[in-house]
């Protein structure tokens, strides 16, 4: 029996060995950040302040067409939101601030003045007849996609709603061999020559030297129009090379707190803080793997709301070894004196953690951007620690009691 315990014991820190191998050392021989650097990061969003990108502050002006109202307000950020999840970053930030102002980050923009442009555009689509009636707007669109011709040419194919492809239908129909104009805020996009009625629902923008051009195009009358005038106010643009020293300071605190709670816990509680050395290296993985496969955004406060919880992982390996401590001197025997610590320290853990989650939950919801990210970091971190510091210290610990490796409480901080 208790070569079996030792051989679990063999296999657990092997296959630790193994996960830590697996997840880090690849990235080690790199001496600059990438996001390859470890293994599982390609899953794991960065945000601006880790990976760059741009932070805009654009205002809304009230014009003699449309006023700044609250409604408007609300429309411009529905808006601005499609537009920004059409360049596809990760977790973009659209949020209002004050009564005319909205705050826009995008992380790992490459082209950040082409992205400005491009959201702050008011995109007001117009089909004028050749008295200059309007026959169709951007309102009636269904739909906008880029493609390309079987002759080359770079499109922006458009269909209509219902209602919207009827009076298409209707102003085509009475306008057979004459132009029809294309606007694109007051701009003259072309005037095709209109040969026959279209009664499909469908039109054709073309005319443009590159795809890329077309899809800019398509990403704007897919959004709609801005209901007001907006002004840009304030564009800042973060660099990934701040964000990389950033990360890699980071990553320095990171290592020099581990550690130092490491050498903390083998001094003080000896074989336990082994044991609990192991849970914490299981507990970092976890993390990070969970992180991955949920593709959790990371920015600088969600590396505080990991580190955070790493500190209340120990936290709580603190309580029960205290109490294990307890029921060795009133003269248990180690098994014993560990389920008792468990038994007894688990409503404190218990306690601590939910009140903490408690606090995160109320920053999820009500907090905004960077907030969020400590908050979600911070509540994967807490059930991690409670599943390591629960089951995997506990189960360790069982395995070294039945391995008699030791029998002296003083090998327990004692």
């Amino acid at each position: 029996m208790r070569w079996s315990k030792v051989g679990a014991l063999v296999v657990v820190a092997a296959l630790v060995a193994l996960a830590v191998t697996l997840s880090v050392a690849p990235g080690l021989a790199k001496n600059q950040y990438t996001k390859n650097y470890l293994p599982l990061t390609k899953w794991i969003n960065l945000g601006l302040d880790l990976q760059g990108g741009v932070h805009v502050v654009i205002e809304a002006k009230d014009t003699e067409e449309a006023k700044v109202t609250p409604e408007a307000m609300k429309q411009l950020k529905a808006v601005l939101e499609n537009r920004v999840n059409q360049f596809g970053v990760s977790e973009p930030v659209v949020q209002q601030q004050g009564e005319r102002r909205m705050i826009i980050e995008l992380a790992g923009i490459k082209d950040p003045e082409e992205a400005v442009n491009t959201m702050v555009k008011t995109a007001f689509l117009e089909f004028k007849d050749p008295e200059g009636n309007v026959v169709v707007t951007g309102k009636d669109l269904e739909d906008a996609q880029e493609a390309k011709n079987p002759n080359g040419s770079n499109v922006v194919n458009l269909s209509f709603k219902p209602e919207g492809a009827k009076k298409f239908a209707q102003a085509t129909t009475a306008n057979v061999n004459r132009p029809i104009s294309i606007i694109l805020d007051g701009e003259v996009l072309q005037t095709p020559k209109v040969t026959e009625p279209i009664t499909g629902g469908k039109a054709e923008i073309t005319g443009y030297s590159t795809l890329e051009d077309a899809h800019k195009i398509a990403i704007l009358l897919r959004s709609g129009a801005l209901p007001v005038k907006v002004e840009v106010m304030e564009k800042r643009t973060v660099g990934p090379a701040l964000g990389a020293d950033s990360l890699a300071k980071s990553k320095h605190a990171g290592v020099v707190g581990v550690t130092a709670i490491l050498v903390f816990m083998l001094m003080y509680y000896r074989l336990p803080g082994l044991v609990a050395s192991f849970s914490l290296i299981i507990y970092s993985l976890i993390v990070l793997w969970v992180s991955a496969g949920f593709h959790v955004t990371m920015t600088l406060p969600g590396i505080a709301g990991f580190l955070l919880s790493l500190g209340i992982a120990v936290d709580a390996n603190v309580i029960i070894f205290e109490r294990i401590k307890e029921e060795l001197r009133s003269g248990k025997s180690l098994r014993a004196a560990i389920d008792a610590g468990f038994k007894r320290g688990f409503v404190a853990v218990f306690d601590s953690n939910a009140t903490t989650v408690l606090a995160a939950a109320v920053l999820l919801f009500l907090g905004t951007g960077p907030i969020k990210g400590f908050a979600v970091n911070l509540i994967i971190g807490i059930a991690a620690s409670m599943f390591t510091a629960i089951s995997v210290t506990r189960w360790l610990l069982h395995l070294v009691a039945a391995a008699n490796f030791v029998k002296s409480p003083k090998y327990f901080g004692a």
